[in-house]
C-alpha cells in the first residue's frame, strides 16, 4: 500500500482565501445603521422635571435660554448645574453683548412658590427683559 503525497503550492492556498465574501458584512452594517437611525431620536438626554399643567398654551415667539429647576432645587443652565448664588453672574456672562435677553424657566411643580419667585428675581436682576414659564398643556377631551 503506497501513499501518494500531494503537495499544495502556496499560490493555490493564497488564491482561494483572498476572495472574502463581503455581502454578509454589508448586510449587517446596513441593519445596524437602520437600528441606530431609528433609536437615535428617542435617546434625547433631558433633565426630568414634572412641569405644571395649564389649559392655555402659548408658543414661544422667540428663542432664549432655558433654565431648569428640579425638585431637589438644582438649577440647570444648558445641562450644567449652576449654584443659585452664581446664577446672576452666569446669566450676565451668557448674555454679554446680546441686545435681547430671553429666559424660559422650567420649574418642577412640587417646588415652593417662594423658591420659584426667588429664581425669577435673580433672573430679573441679571437684566433679562422677557421671562417665560414653561408648562405642560392639558389635553382637552373632545365631546
Amino acid at each position: 500500500m503506497a501513499f501518494k503525497y500531494h503537495s499544495i503550492s502556496r499560490r493555490e492556498v493564497g488564491t482561494s482565501l483572498s476572495e472574502i465574501n463581503v455581502t454578509p458584512l454589508v448586510d449587517v452594517m446596513l441593519v445596524l445603521l437602520i437600528i441606530f437611525m431609528v433609536t437615535a431620536p428617542m435617546m434625547q438626554p433631558g433633565i426630568g422635571v414634572n412641569l405644571p399643567q395649564a389649559e392655555t398654551e402659548s408658543a414661544p415667539a422667540e428663542e432664549g435660554l432655558t433654565l431648569t429647576v428640579t425638585n431637589d432645587r438644582y438649577i440647570y443652565m444648558n445641562d450644567s448645574v449652576i449654584n443659585q448664588f452664581l446664577l446672576e453672574q452666569k446669566l450676565n456672562e451668557f448674555f454679554l453683548g446680546q441686545e435681547k435677553r430671553v429666559v424660559f424657566i422650567r420649574a418642577d411643580e412640587s417646588l415652593p412658590y417662594g423658591f420659584v419667585l426667588h429664581i425669577l428675581d435673580i433672573v430679573k436682576k441679571a437684566g433679562v427683559e422677557t421671562v417665560g414659564l414653561v408648562i405642560t398643556p392639558i389635553e382637552n377631551k373632545k365631546k
